[in-house]
């Protein structure tokens, strides 16, 4: 005979955590998911650079704020989508000849956003100067290898 007692299920006086056998599922999925995602960022340095200035504070993401770091002065580097709308990639491109900032398009929206820890990004400002020196240098070694 079965007792149920909140998430324990006893029988014959042994007790099977259920509760445990399934915290212990959604954590392998969930560290392979993760494992997954690390991998794919440690194969590409553009996006594990945008990683680093995100977690350093040293970038902006969403059009908005890359808008107003442009007019600011602090944007070093501004990188859209390649499958960005072509208003926003007009956009960025007549704000950043203006105001003289480089300019990169690269990656997806989705693989932009998941670098950075947010949902999909078409437009990121790097702020930092040294961090943005290393991404387009890394961006010149990938277009060379290709």
């Amino acid at each position: 005979m079965f007792v149920r007692a909140g998430n324990v299920c006893r029988k014959q006086g042994k007790t099977k955590a259920w509760s445990v056998s399934l915290k212990l599922v959604f954590q392998v999925r969930y560290t392979i998911l993760w494992r997954r995602n690390l991998a794919s960022l440690r194969q590409n340095k553009v996006l594990s650079l945008l990683g680093m200035a995100m977690r350093g504070r040293n970038l902006v993401s969403g059009e908005f704020q890359t808008l107003e770091a442009i007019r600011r002065g602090s944007a070093m580097l501004v990188i859209i989508a390649e499958d960005a709308s072509d208003n926003t990639r007009k956009l960025f491109s007549d704000k950043c000849s203006w105001y003289e900032v480089p300019i990169a398009f690269y990656g997806t929206r989705e693989s932009l956003g998941r670098a950075i820890g947010k949902d999909f990004r078409s437009s990121l400002g790097v702020c930092e100067a040294g961090l943005a020196d290393a991404i387009v240098k890394q961006l010149k070694e990938e277009q060379s290898a290709v």
